[in-house]
């Protein structure tokens, strides 16, 4: 077959790949820094033409979708993610933007079997020799996405790094129309972690020995634990992981990560899509050392507690003293997502010799108000993102209090130790309201 002919006969302009869209169709916009950006303008243009077109996303990174702003009444297109980033969150308060909870390693299986996808938009790289298109950092679910939808328009991008894994890829037989576009990989920079961020960091080292295997989330204290990894005389490391970040890189490099000790997928560092600055997108770009896999593989409990010594660190916004976790929301307002947490604390206690640790500063400010992050109960509203069946070793810069298997009372006990100091007469004396302390309980 000629590739080539093939490729010339499918390419169209955005403006007439989108009228593949019909008026009630289920439209899938990529994930993460795979969103797309040329056709969704393509499409947006399209609003008086069209009406009740759901649009869902992951964690879009390539800036506000213009389908969702152009229409505030929602009557035209109705946007929706799995897993909100800034730009999400900020449609979310305006109204404009609908969370879908999940568990994250199910979603291919939601595609596969319980959702419909009308239509795909999907970046992609150019296409090579063998006729394929590389999905680059963001494999997750997008061949789920794929194989479920009726047409398929591929959204190709030269910035784009080539990724190699697991149904990393697409056919061009399989792709009903191309588009072509150049802009650039959105860029996710680390935030800076603060000097809490830093002595939470040094709590979780303590914690770290040769050989293991990690798992770090978003944010500036998993950050600041991957920056004292990278400088530390720690060997053998290995990565599994949800997201690639840059402080992986800086592990590589200085000598920390080898994946000679893993138990499975030896010698490869395991993600399942990437967000960093271009020194991680350089990095991974055909890098046999990284494994690109699909989030049903890479987050799967029984996948991770394969892996012996495994640690998860992972960020949350508050806990209550009967230890339900709350990452993704403040009261009624969405914030974040479920996302991968969850399913490592589950890895991470069957993994042979493995720890999960949920990590957060004891307090946080509005304004010039102070307030604790752990609370008697979580606010009103509070999405509870890990039960407390399941909650592993929660962190914060006073200590480790380690959950698993303590009653309410020694639960309270424990959270308690490692709130602020000028918080805790509050929550013992809340905690006795609430029938979880006991008199003999230390102070």
């Amino acid at each position: 077959m000629n590739y080539t002919e093939e490729y010339k006969r499918k390419l169209v302009t955005p403006e007439e790949a989108v009228k593949v869209v019909k008026s009630g169709d289920w439209v899938d916009y990529g994930s993460f820094t795979g969103s797309v950006v040329v056709l969704d303008k393509a499409l947006a243009t399209r609003r008086d033409e069209l009406w009740d077109v759901k649009i869902r996303s992951c964690t879009r990174f390539t800036g506000i979708p213009e389908a969702a702003i152009v229409d505030p009444t929602r009557e035209h297109f109705i946007y929706n993610g799995w897993q909100l980033s800034g730009y999400e969150r900020k449609l979310s308060d305006q109204g404009l933007c609908s969370y879908i909870p999940i568990v994250y390693y199910e979603v291919p299986e939601y595609y596969r079997n319980y959702i419909d996808v009308d239509v795909a938009f999907i970046p992609v790289t150019p296409m090579d020799k063998h006729g394929f298109f590389n999905f680059g950092p963001q494999v997750s679910h997008t061949m789920a996405i794929c194989e479920k939808a009726k047409k398929i328009v591929l959204e190709v991008n030269p910035n784009i790094p080539r990724c190699f894994g697991q149904e990393e890829a697409i056919h061009i037989s399989k792709v009903d129309y191309i588009v072509e576009a150049d802009y650039p990989i959105a860029e996710i920079p680390a935030a800076k972690p603060n000097d809490i961020d830093k002595k939470v960091a040094s709590i979780i080292m303590e914690q770290l020995e040769d050989g293991c295997c990690l798992q770090l989330g978003i944010g500036g204290m998993p950050n600041a634990v991957g920056e004292m990894i990278a400088n530390s005389d720690l060997k053998d490391l290995g990565i599994h992981t949800e997201m690639f970040v840059d402080s992986m890189v800086d592990m590589v490099e200085k000598g920390r990560v080898t994946g000679a000790r893993k138990n499975i997928d030896r010698y490869k560092m395991v993600a399942t899509f990437a967000g960093g600055t271009k020194k991680t997108y350089d990095f991974i770009d055909e890098n046999p050392m990284c494994a690109f896999l699909p989030v049903n593989y890479t987050n799967n409990p029984n996948v991770i507690g394969q892996l012996d010594n495994f640690v998860s660190i992972n960020n949350c916004i508050d806990v209550d003293l009967f230890g339900q976790i709350n990452s993704e929301s403040s009261g009624i307002r969405q914030i974040s997502g479920t996302g991968g947490s969850i399913c490592f604390a589950l890895g991470a206690f069957q993994s042979r010799g493995g720890k999960g640790f949920i990590c957060m500063t004891s307090t946080f400010s509005k304004g010039d108000k102070i307030f604790s992050r752990i609370r008697p109960t979580l606010e009103p509203g509070s999405a509870v993102t890990i039960h407390r069946g399941m909650a592993p070793s929660i962190v914060t810069e006073y200590g480790i209090a380690n959950l698993k298997g303590k009653a309410l009372w020694q639960r309270a006990e424990a959270l308690i130790s490692i709130a602020h100091p000028d918080f805790r007469e509050e929550l013992i004396k809340r905690a006795q309201e609430m029938g979880i302390w006991r008199k003999s309980n230390k102070r």
